[in-house]
């Protein structure tokens, strides 16, 4: 290869290692995106590392730089989304980069934020900093697709995922919750709702099946995503598990139900209601960003999944094959889900002896 091949190589190398650091703050950042920083000085040696603290403060850019000292002087910083230019709670990234001295500055992701949104570069260029994007893809972005869903379609990113048995079901009818997926499948599954800021359920499946919806894999308990049940008539009895509980993990229900009789013992409990409106799924997914959730996992059953799917509001499919029969009489999968229509494969997995395979919308 020759000069510039050799440089380009290395912005990929220290990009893709960037990318990998922010997805550790997946779930933790609450309205900012997990970016990952890494600061490389001129002699190859890395100097700096951040990523976007808990809670969304401080941005990656300042972690790697107060690590890196005055090291950060003529280095190189490889940033995974385009370093801000606003003021906000604390100074732009932008100015903080020119401030330690840095020389070139190459980022992943455009912001959309119209804030920023080209103006973190400009203000970089502006004070002689280089500036390069070295585009990653959807995997660059996967750490905060929730923040770029929020900001271009202005709800949260949406993932449906369902198990699916050898024989095309996704359960029995008139049974509850059927085990389809082994076990490693399943912790995989409680690591998919730690990354989430939410989780999704219908009536049915909360009533049939009685989950709890948490993460139980070991030292990420504190992880589990808020609790949410489409429950419009408010069927959901006061001694739900998800009701229960939803003093330890909180727990939302999307009801039509507007008499205070009904709604003040589940107030009581400490559930959160949202009320729902004649609006579509589309008005629902936007009621939820002013809450901060950015990103939503569903796992309900058949009947909120083709909902979902017609009202083209599924941005991931996470479809779990398992190599298990379960018989009939069973719950078919839903017919896209079958044709996985308008969806592309980006990840396949071996779990034990399950399948797990990724797929992200086509279209945006």
């Amino acid at each position: 290869m020759n000069g510039p091949e050799v440089a380009r190589a290395a912005d990929e190398r220290w990009m893709a290692a960037a990318i990998r650091l922010s997805s550790r703050h997946v779930g933790l950042t609450a309205d900012n995106p997990s970016v990952g920083a890494i600061i490389v000085a001129p002699d190859g040696r890395v100097v700096g590392r951040g990523v976007t603290a808990p809670g969304g403060r401080p941005h990656a850019e300042r972690v790697a730089l107060a690590q890196a000292g005055s090291a950060a002087h003529g280095a190189t910083a490889y940033v995974t989304l385009e370093p801000c230019a606003h003021h906000g709670r604390s100074p732009p990234c932008a100015e903080a980069l020119i401030e330690a001295g840095i020389a070139r500055v190459i980022f992943a992701a455009s912001d959309p934020d119209p804030r920023v949104d080209g103006r973190g570069a400009a203000m970089l260029r502006a004070a002689d900093v280089e500036v390069e994007q070295c585009p990653a893809g959807t995997e660059g972005e996967r750490p905060f697709e929730g923040f770029l869903s929020r900001l271009r379609l202005a709800r949260p990113f949406v993932t449906l995922k369902m198990a699916v048995s050898a024989d095309g079901f996704v359960g029995r009818v008139g049974e509850g919750q059927v085990a389809i997926s082994g076990s490693i499948a399943r912790r995989q599954t409680h690591l998919l709702r730690a990354e989430n800021d939410a989780i999704l359920i219908g009536a049915g499946t909360a009533l049939a099946d009685r989950p709890l919806l948490t993460c139980r894999l070991p030292g990420l308990e504190s992880r589990s995503p808020r609790r949410i049940v489409l429950d419009r008539r408010l069927r959901l009895p006061l001694d739900h598990p998800l009701v229960e509980t939803a003093g330890l993990v909180p727990t939302l229900i999307a009801t039509g139900e507007t008499e205070a009789a009904r709604l003040d013992p589940f107030k009581a409990k400490g559930c959160t209601i949202l009320p729902l409106t004649e609006g579509g799924l589309g008005d629902f997914l936007a009621s939820l960003v002013p809450l901060g959730i950015s990103s939503l996992l569903l796992e309900g059953g058949p009947l909120l999944a083709e909902a979902f799917l017609r009202a083209d509001l599924v941005d991931r499919v996470v479809s779990v094959r398992s190599e298990r029969a379960i018989g009939g009489p069973g719950i078919p999968v839903p017919a896209q889900l079958a044709s996985f229509g308008g969806f592309t494969p980006e990840r396949s997995e071996e779990f034990g002896p399950d399948r797990w395979v990724e797929w992200k919308r086509t279209r945006v």
